[in-house]
């Protein structure tokens, strides 16, 4: 599918604290992008590339990533996004409340687009939001992917 097309957004995020804080920041600036949310990276892997037999979905056009996961961490899932013909250009930011170096450099050196540590008060986290969506659904130009 083209990635192009697609404006959701996928949250990778166990945190359910931090999952209506995006709901809300994302509303607070009238994005209105479909938020897909996968609890693990398991499920997020399965949304990504389906289960055996499933039909493949659309891409989202980013995937907002946490790194700290049950089942398969963040890292894992980039590697697994990084690795597949499919879905090796998708738009990956880390959106994290780890600002550990080695953190930041594996996520670069595994292919993420952006590292951002999730800001703590819900001002600044909005903020972050807003611009997240204005650059990646808006501003970013995406290769046409078939």
């Amino acid at each position: 599918m083209d990635v192009a097309e697609a404006k959701d957004i996928l949250l990778v995020e166990d945190n359910p604290h931090d999952i209506e804080l995006t709901r809300r920041a994302l509303a607070r600036h009238q994005i209105a992008n479909e938020l897909v949310v996968a609890h693990d990276g398991v499920e997020a892997l399965e949304y990504l590339f389906g289960k055996e037999g499933e039909t493949l979905r659309r891409l989202p056009a980013v995937v907002l990533l946490d790194l700290k996961l049950p089942r398969v961490d963040g890292l894992e899932v980039l590697r697994e996004i990084r690795a597949s013909v499919r879905t090796r250009f998708l738009p990956v930011v880390i959106l994290t409340s780890s600002n550990e170096e080695r953190d930041i450099v594996d996520g670069y050196m595994l292919g993420a687009n952006s590292y951002i540590c999730k800001p703590v008060d819900f001002g600044q986290f909005s903020e972050a939001i807003r611009q997240l969506g204005m650059y990646w659904l808006v501003l970013n130009q995406p290769p046409v992917r078939e």
